[in-house]
């Protein structure tokens, strides 16, 4: 079985629990070469499965258990047949290279990008297979172990916290350790010629020298921001947060397992896109720790992340959530064409509808439950779910045991019609 949204990606037949990435990049050339070690598990005897991996890079060989194994790699998909069948459980290595480039779909080109100096991988939801063999499930969260060689001018960052790092004949390898079960899409490599930037206990950015004092004040709150929602959603899931400055403009800000990155068109000394910072951070706890378990859920990660650009406002002195929520419930109140929340389909997996309406989901909900039940009901669902895969009906079961009378109407109002309700007052 794989997610209705993305039929072509991954597999329910296997679980990895850990994938161990030796890369070698090249900036000038754009030449990625990897070794990709995954550990993994299976309910049942496997005689052939299949990874993800993007056609346009080449893959040498694959060992499965320490004996060579039979392979094919084409339209994306690595389809393997291991010289003995496997049982409960395998190792795999696959070792591959070429020019990386992103994955074109629907949603544009996502994945492993060039930067005019540099490299970055932005992967939501299907650009994971860009830069190395994966099951591209979304529910299949693994830990990580990335280790990454490029030239000695370059700061690499990736998931994980940085373990080691080590430097020979004018390359420097960098490795990075994510414990913590991470999907796919949020695992994430930023190449580039970056200065560190401190701005908390445990938050660090990495910014390009030309842009180091717009970032100082673009960012200057991020420590105020990390104590703000601490206390509104509980710990943060994570043992560092990393904020990397590309040196490009970007269309949008992304978010990975413990980073957040912008393009140096969200900075300007002005706090112009502070939200964004806000948004992006919020997401470690609604996304990376508590990720959906199918992407028609996505409302649980952009709902909860634009509900917290609201609650930010309220609690540094701008506007209340209750003007936000009247702002963009009749801003969305005019678009047109059937959508619903809780199954918004693939066309619409990034409509300014999840976003929004979802914000207005919960604003609604805060209403009804009153704010001692609401906010406890959602640092309850932060630290129940931890580092899991959730889905709406786990969110609005909870939301009923936490909530002084039945929210059921609520919430098929909100989630399971198309008609957008009226705001509560």
């Amino acid at each position: 079985m794989t997610d209705p949204y993305l039929p072509g990606h991954g597999t329910a037949d296997l679980h990895v629990e850990h994938y161990d990435l030796e890369l070698d990049y090249r900036v000038g050339s754009n030449r990625l070469g990897g070794r990709a070690v995954l550990t993994a598990s299976c309910t049942a005897p496997l005689d052939r499965f299949a990874l993800d991996l993007a056609g346009n890079l080449a893959v040498r060989r694959v060992v499965v258990d320490g004996r060579a194994a039979r392979f094919t790699h084409r339209g994306g998909k690595l389809r393997v047949t291991p010289a003995r069948p496997v049982h409960g459980g395998c190792v795999m290595e696959v070792r591959y290279g070429g020019n990386p480039r992103p994955v074109r779909g629907r949603w544009g080109d996502i994945g492993w990008d060039e930067l005019t100096d540099g490299a970055l991988v932005a992967s939501q939801p299907v650009g994971a297979p860009s830069w190395f063999p994966c099951n591209d499930l979304v529910s299949d969260k693994a830990a990580y172990r990335i280790a990454v060689t490029a030239e000695a001018p370059y700061t690499v960052r990736a998931t994980g916290v940085l373990t080691a790092r080590s430097r020979s004949a004018g390359t420097r390898t960098w490795v990075f350790e994510r414990p913590e079960p991470t999907a796919t899409y949020l695992a994430g490599v930023q190449i580039g010629r970056y200065e560190e930037l401190p701005l908390g206990p445990g938050q660090t950015a990495f910014v390009p020298p030309r842009l180091r004092r717009a970032a100082t004040r673009d960012l200057g709150r991020h420590a105020a921001m990390m104590t703000a929602l601490t206390g509104l959603f509980g710990p943060y899931p994570f043992a560092d947060h990393q904020v990397v400055v590309a040196d490009d403009d970007l269309d949008v800000p992304i978010e990975a397992q413990g980073m957040s990155v912008f393009g140096a068109n969200h900075v300007d000394g002005r706090r112009t896109h502070e939200r964004l910072v806000l948004h992006e951070l919020a997401h470690q706890w609604f996304g990376n720790s508590l990720t959906v378990a199918a992407w028609r859920h996505i409302w649980l990660n952009e709902g909860f992340a634009t509900y917290a650009e609201w609650l930010w406002s309220e609690v540094s002195g701008g506007r209340d959530a209750a003007s936000h929520a009247r702002e963009w419930h009749a801003a969305i109140a005019g678009l047109r064409g059937p959508f619903v929340l809780a199954d918004p389909g693939p066309d619409d997996l990034f409509d300014l509808r999840v976003y929004k309406r979802g914000a207005l989901t919960l604003h609604a909900l805060r209403r009804h439950t009153g704010d001692a039940a609401f906010f406890a009901l959602v640092r309850d669902w932060a630290t129940r779910y931890r580092h899991g895969s959730v889905t709406t009906g786990q969110f609005t079961a909870l939301a009923a045991q936490h909530s002084p009378t039945d929210p059921a109407e609520l919430f098929t109002a909100w989630l399971h019609r198309p008609a957008l309700p009226p705001l509560p007052r």
